[in-house]
């Protein structure tokens, strides 16, 4: 209805919905919105109806939370506590563990089929961990994945195992000093840790499921084109999206942005961009016979990290790390089937070798970018930007989703409703940000600290950085803490980021002693130990900028 004014008539919106056709309900609020904000919030008028039209006030809690009119609200009037654009490995994680506290949850996903990517594919123990406190561990069943008990590092050839640590305590577990009897006096064995590897595409569709099946989650195929934002107060309201071909809008208290790796939303919130230096390149290897089942392999040579791990009973991934401008690369040396079938090929194990090479010919290559974000606070009111939109690195580790699943948990508990009752509450959700941004250092500034640096020295291109690699390998050799630590730290089971700072520096300083003392000279000892001063250097120049990337705020 049009006034004398011009403009459109404010109507409430339990009338508006009774009173108005479907496909017209969200094109009339998308109008509403804009008037009000240019006829109300110029003029600084705010009561109570205006702020219910801007999404700044809702009715009391008690009044919508009930089951019955929040999904009506949900289905109807496009209106919830939360909207979740992404209904990928973080978004159904927050989804969920958001409806598991009563929140009314709207998830947003531009397309519902199963999707086929070449990484998140693995599961760490740390992740498993979270993924249990979220509900959703059976969505690790019915998918064929396996379990995983660690890695396998081989350097030219000589082979060290790194099982995940027997003596690690994961999140949520009792302390051993807290139980009643040890569990030697039980005559039991500590479980050692266990993660999981599978096709990604699988595991997504279980997570849809679980968040399709939860009655306080409303899952709809919708493309999100734009942020809904109240110019006046630069609070985020909502979204716009394409439903079916149809312009819609869709309202809520937090608006969650887990869009992924490629955000078309993140630059609207931070000036940096994604680094991306190198490439994996993929292939599916058929009933591959791999050196040590149920492990992840490190194959290192010559050129940068091949890494290979089962994702089915008869399916093994391989992940090719091809960095920039790789000369082995070029379009004049055979482009990147040249290089893997000329470079990577020959280092590979020899049982490897024949499925390698038949997946090279019978596959269409495919890539993804290997990319850095450093996390930042969330400071916007109204929303709150999660996973690869907000922060990666390279997933050489396969830190990705444990870090995804943890910050769900995390974020739930700062959010809950005895802690912040209404997320209508901005000041106070901005807070929780804040809270969440540090809080999460223990586990996330350790797996992406430990990703990078470990990279630089797997894709070792220098001599001091080569000496650093043959460091670590002869480190993981050395056993016991030497290898339960870094692991540990992999696993996102150790959350100390000084034992990472530890282990570091305890490489370079057994790469230094390796590189001097293994001279095939006893003349040229002393030059050595004069050259080794830049290994050390090289050690500082690899980890402290991703230490000083995560003390920015």
């Amino acid at each position: 209805m049009m006034s004398r004014k011009g403009t459109i008539e404010f109507i409430h919106p339990r009338v508006r919905h009774t009173a108005l056709d479907p496909a017209a309900q969200s094109q009339s609020r998308a109008w509403r919105m804009k008037s009000f904000h240019y006829d109300v919030l110029k003029k600084g008028e705010f009561n109570k109806q205006q702020r219910t039209m801007a999404g700044h006030y809702r009715p009391p809690p008690s009044e919508f939370r009930i089951r019955h009119n929040a999904e009506r609200s949900r289905t109807t009037h496009h209106e919830a506590d939360v909207v979740v654009v992404g209904a990928g490995i973080l978004g159904c994680a927050v989804a969920v563990a958001l409806g598991n506290q009563g929140r009314s949850v709207i998830l947003l996903e531009r397309w519902l089929r199963q999707p086929d990517r070449i990484v998140g594919e693995l599961l760490q123990p740390g992740g498993v961990a979270a993924l249990e406190r979220l509900g959703l561990r059976e969505c690790l069943e019915e998918i064929d994945a396996v379990k995983v008990y660690g890695y396998d590092v081989i350097y030219y050839g000589e082979e060290v195992a790194i099982p995940y640590p027997v003596n690690a305590r994961e999140v949520g577990e009792e302390k051993p000093e807290e139980k009643s009897h040890t569990d030697e006096m039980r005559g039991m064995k500590r479980k050692r840790p266990e993660g999981r590897s599978f096709h990604h595409g699988r595991f997504v569709q279980r997570l849809r499921e679980k968040a399709m099946a939860h009655p306080n989650i409303t899952v709809v195929e919708a493309t999100v084109t734009e942020l809904v934002k109240c110019d006046y107060t630069n609070m985020i309201l909502g979204v716009e999206a394409m439903v079916q071909g149809e312009a819609d809008s869709f309202f809520g208290d937090l608006t969650v942005i887990a869009d992924g790796y490629a955000s078309k939303f993140r630059k609207q919130f931070r000036t940096d961009a994604p680094v991306a230096k190198s490439k994996f390149w993929a292939l599916e290897l058929i009933d591959v016979p791999l050196p040590k089942p149920n492990h992840g392999h490190v194959i290192l040579g010559d050129g940068a990290p091949v890494l290979l791990y089962q994702i089915g009973t008869h399916e093994t991934r391989a992940l090719i790390d091809i960095p920039e401008n790789t000369p082995t690369a070029s379009v004049a040396a055979g482009g990147v089937k040249g290089h893997l079938k000329n470079i990577v090929l020959p280092s590979l194990p020899a049982a490897v070798r024949p499925s390698f090479e038949l997946a090279l010919e019978r596959d269409k290559l495919r890539s993804m970018p290997n990319s850095f974000l450093p996390p930042t606070t969330n400071k916007t009111p109204g929303m709150i930007l999660l996973g690869d939109a907000m922060n990666m690195r390279h997933p050489l580790t396969g830190g990705g989703m444990t870090v995804a699943f943890n910050d769900a948990v995390l974020l739930s508990e700062l959010l809950d409703p005895k802690v912040i009752p209404s997320l209508d509450d901005r000041k106070a959700v901005l807070r929780q940000m804040h809270t969440f941004h540090w809080r999460r250092k223990g586990l996330t500034s350790v797996i992406n600290i430990l990703a990078q640096a470990l990279y630089s020295l797997f894709a070792a291109d220098d001599t001091q950085l080569k000496a650093l690699q043959m460091g670590c390998f002869h480190y993981f050799k050395l056993g016991g803490q030497c290898v339960d630590g870094p692991v540990g730290l992999l696993a996102g089971i150790i959350r100390q980021p000084f034992v990472l700072f530890y282990h570091f520096f305890a490489v370079a300083l057994y790469a230094i002693w390796i590189y001097i003392t293994w001279s095939s000279s006893v003349l040229t000892m002393p030059l050595r130990a004069v050259s080794s001063v830049g290994v050390f250097w090289k050690a500082c120049v690899v980890i402290f900028p991703y230490i000083f990337s995560e003390l920015q705020s």
